[in-house]
């Protein structure tokens, strides 16, 4: 056996794919006994309604690297909403993220010329700029006055870039709820690059969803990658590499800490030390739902998003994101909402729906924030309660029950402040390789980070088969 992959998330496959592609033999070896790490799908409420576990929504996926190298005939039906996001406020309207710039522009009064010339431009440049963004930092980039446009504004925190881009309180709401998907207190340095890489992937190809549920992302994964002689074993738990076979590279789709347990016996004490102060950021407290009508809201022009985002005003996002920063449970959360069925009638039987709703909590939280979150929901949807058929809820412990990576709760693989957002896991030049010959990591604690675009994975795979193989690849 040529490559081992140790996990079966988006990453994982998309580093079995790419070894395959090479020529390389390769064996995915899964603990559960379905494959898919957070893209995965299940009735958990009712019988004939699918909820994505953890992720649900994909705005990296269409135009990443690794997804546009595969044939489209790989892939599951993308369903596309026509506006990738809304985000409602107290006086009954919301402001609404079009998949058109310009229609988005329009409707954010004073401000849609300066929205036009940041986010526009990131649009603009979206394949160029991902090019050298899905990258580790450290490396020649291909365009590089596109990547420090860019990496300029960037690296403001979103409080700063809001106040100085934006006038309407609207358009700030707006921004910083899209902000928060980075789970930082928006004064955070970088929390601005979140909102500007996400609002640019809604100009560029929407917020999109598979059709039938996000485990058809990781059955497409499977199958092409059996189609090009590669193995998947399920419910095989690995506790130590020296379980495996013999391999000539074995790449971890796992988090540091589990690195550290399962191949500490081969990597020299200082990088395990390196690997042990490695910190989860915060959790998720997440509800699916069972609805007997779509969700209630207030401002009908919700109806037209997949994703939305309930907070209020800036000043509310932030205060709730700030408050998680020190460790606390807001009272009024951020919370997350997704709608597939109003776009994918598969969700839920004929005339019923499905909400997927999650809010930030502590790493590790035991509180349920069920009353918060639906306060938050009846806030911006009143009548929201009198449609629920049936609710699933998971905390923190429940989230890594279902995917280990997940570590207290965690689905982003590891906080997203200071260098360990720029340089994760830790600062070195191959971010993938370890010092232990042969032994890769390839989650989304190696850069670009979270997300299902499985560049994470292609990255570390490239890595792999220029050191362990020899072979030159881009």
């Amino acid at each position: 056996m040529d490559a081992i992959v140790v996990g079966s998330g988006p990453n994982g496959l998309a580093a079995a794919i790419t070894l395959a592609k090479a020529g390389r033999s390769v064996r995915v070896v899964e603990a559960n006994d379905t494959i898919g790490g957070g893209c995965r799908s299940a009735e958990l409420t009712l019988p004939g309604f699918v909820h994505d576990t953890c992720s649900a929504v994909h705005p990296m996926a269409p135009r990443s690297p690794f997804v546009r190298s595969l044939p489209e005939s790989v892939w599951p039906v993308w369903v596309t909403p026509p506006a990738a996001v809304a985000h409602p406020l107290d006086d009954g309207t919301a402001v609404v993220v079009e998949q058109d710039l310009l229609r988005t522009a329009e409707g954010l009064g004073r401000d849609g010329t300066a929205y036009r010339g940041t986010v526009g431009r990131v649009a603009r440049d979206w394949d160029a700029l991902g090019a050298d963004v899905l990258r580790p930092l450290l490396h020649w980039p291909a365009h590089p006055f596109l990547l420090a446009g860019f990496g300029l504004p960037a690296l403001l925190s979103a409080s700063v870039y809001a106040r100085l881009a934006f006038r309407e309180p609207r358009t700030r709401a707006m921004f910083a709820g899209v902000a928060a998907h980075s789970f930082l207190p928006l004064g955070t340095p970088t929390t601005t690059s979140f909102a500007l890489m996400l609002l640019g992937a809604a100009h560029v190809g929407g917020w999109p969803f598979p059709r039938g549920g996000s485990q058809r992302i990781s059955d497409a994964l499977a199958g092409h990658l059996r189609s090009l002689g590669g193995e998947i074993e399920t419910g095989h738990r690995v506790r130590d590499v020296a379980e495996l076979p013999d391999a000539t590279a074995t790449l971890f789709d796992v988090t540091p800490r589990q690195l550290d347990r399962i191949a500490g016996a081969r990597l020299p004490d200082g990088y395990r030390r390196r690997l042990r102060r490695y910190r989860p950021g915060p959790g998720v407290f997440k509800i699916d739902y069972a609805l007997s009508a779509p969700v209630p809201w207030r401002a009908p022009e919700c109806a037209r998003a997949g994703t939305v985002h309930l907070g209020g005003s800036f000043e509310d996002v932030s205060r709730a994101e700030a408050e998680l920063g020190q460790g606390r449970h807001p009272e009024r959360p951020f919370v997350l909402v997704a709608q597939h069925s109003l776009f994918d009638p598969t969700r839920a039987p004929v005339g019923k729906h499905t909400a997927w709703v999650y809010c930030h909590v502590p790493n590790g939280s035991t509180v349920d924030m069920t009353d918060r979150v639906e306060a938050q929901l009846e806030r911006f949807a009143p009548g929201f309660r009198d449609v629920v058929l049936a609710r699933h809820t998971m905390t923190t412990a429940d989230v890594e029950r279902r995917n280990e990576n997940n570590i207290g709760g965690d689905i982003s693989s590891g906080a997203h402040d200071g260098l360990q957002f720029l340089l994760r896991p830790f600062p070195q030049v191959d971010p993938y390789a370890t010092p232990a010959k042969g032994i890769y990591l390839c989650s989304a604690a190696t850069p670009p980070g979270a997300g299902v675009h499985g560049m994470c994975g292609a990255n570390a795979a490239r890595s792999a088969l220029r050191r362990s193989f020899g072979l030159g690849v881009r």
